[in-house]
């Protein structure tokens, strides 16, 4: 019953034959253009210290209905004070005013939209008051009325796009000593990671961290199964870096499980294709060395990002997959897409296995909060997208096979690999 309430997080009253469904929408849910400069968003107060008129307060919801759409906001405002507001919908503006209470919230209410087509629609709303002015604290947004019934909006203070996955299906039994991936960035926001090479402990890709910083990034879990702090694991638990390439930084990571970190910066281009691998040799019978390779693009060669000997492993890789992440909120509405292709597996000894098949997966926020999720197949590659609001979705679970290319990576001239200690 819990999805239930998710899926439909609707009053709906029936009265008369017509539909008078209302919707909130809270306030945190939204996002802030053309960045969160000059106004903040939190669970508890909703959207305060707005007093930008260059900033827009924005909303996406899937409107399953057309006919009429009520709109009206609750916000707080000093007493006495004023603040005059316009909402766009559908191509349609309108414009209200409100005058504040004190302590009370007050509403403020806009004349009806005409909804004449179902879809993602996108809720802005501007300050038409002077820069400086407060434009109130925006509590939320109430829909109401026929295009309101049965209306989909993320309600979760969490505003990331889904996570989705790529899992590969590898034949019973094989002995995995290397894992290959080729991905390419098709867009490029903030906050994304697209990682080509994940396995049963650690993942291996690339991240845009700022506007003007990109990394390649390989790491690797401990064991013992703690989850935030890698103070609090044992040293028979911890991973133990062996090497790293030139230029990288490696350390600790937690709060998503815990475990060695390694990057590189580096200016990776959306549009070209890079190349990742990833190795595991076992040592004996409780440790595995595991080893991260990327193509330089400048030097066109093969560098080592790191190694790390895994205990309580003594095995090769398992559980392969990639995936594309929006590890930041706050631009959230953006698409994000990338292609993966090439998949091919080395097994222990010296067999190359192509990888054409894979199946899709996304994390809790994808199963009723954000439905703008997909996998396919598009120039020859497997393709993930997230973000967005795009209409559809790709059902968990579903399998796709992308055209083999039949040509092993064989050109790979590695660095040695370390020597266990």
């Amino acid at each position: 019953m819990k999805t239930l309430r998710y899926l439909l997080p609707l009053i709906l009253v029936t009265c008369a034959g017509e539909s008078n469904a209302q919707l909130r929408v809270p306030a945190c849910t939204a996002y802030l253009e053309p960045g969160s400069e000059g106004a903040h968003i939190s669970t508890r107060s909703g959207i305060t210290s707005w007093q930008d008129p260059g900033l827009k307060v924005v909303w996406f919801g899937e409107l399953k209905h057309p006919g009429g759409l009520e709109c009206s906001l609750v916000l707080r405002l000093a007493a006495g004070a004023e603040s005059r507001l316009r909402l766009t919908v559908a191509g349609q503006s309108q414009e209200a005013q409100a005058k504040g209470s004190g302590t009370n919230p007050v509403t403020m209410s806009f004349k009806a939209f005409d909804i004449a087509t179902p879809g993602y629609q996108r809720f802005t709303l501007e300050s038409l008051n002077p820069s400086g002015k407060p434009a109130g604290d925006i509590q939320a947004l109430i829909l109401h009325g026929p295009a309101a019934e049965e209306a989909h909006f993320n309600l979760k203070a969490r505003r990331n796009a889904a996570s989705v996955h790529l899992v590969y299906p590898v034949p019973e039994g094989t002995n995995v000593a290397a894992f290959y991936c080729e991905v390419t960035a098709l867009e490029d926001p903030l906050w994304s990671y697209y990682m080509a090479c994940g396995w049963h402990r650690g993942y291996f890709g690339m991240q845009v961290n700022s506007p003007t910083e990109r990394r390649i990034i390989f790491s690797v879990w401990d064991s013992g199964g703690e989850a935030v702090d890698r103070g609090k694991v044992a040293d028979e638990n911890r991973v133990t870096l062996l090497a790293k390439g030139a230029g990288v930084d490696a350390g600790d990571f937690g709060n998503e499980g815990t475990g060695g970190h390694s990057h590189l910066v580096y200016p990776w281009k959306t549009g070209e294709k890079q190349r990742f691998l990833v190795t595991a040799k076992p040592v004996d019978a409780t440790h595995t060395i595991f080893s991260g390779y990327y193509f330089h693009p400048d030097k066109k060669e093969w560098v080592l990002i790191s190694s790390w000997k895994a205990p309580k492993e003594g095995g090769y890789l398992r559980g392969l997959y990639s995936f594309s992440e929006n590890f930041g909120g706050a631009n959230g509405h953006l698409l994000r897409k990338a292609l993966y292709g090439n998949q091919w597996i080395q097994t222990a000894d010296g067999q190359w296995l192509e990888l054409t098949t894979a199946s899709f997966s996304h994390d809790p926020t994808g199963k009723a909060d954000r439905l703008d999720r997909f996998m396919g197949v598009e120039n020859e590659q497997f393709f993930l997208s997230h973000g967005g609001f795009v209409p559809g979705s790709t059902p968990f679970g579903e399998k796709f096979t992308r055209p083999a290319a039949g040509k092993a990576p064989t050109d790979l001239k590695l660095p040695d690999l370390p020597v266990a200690q």
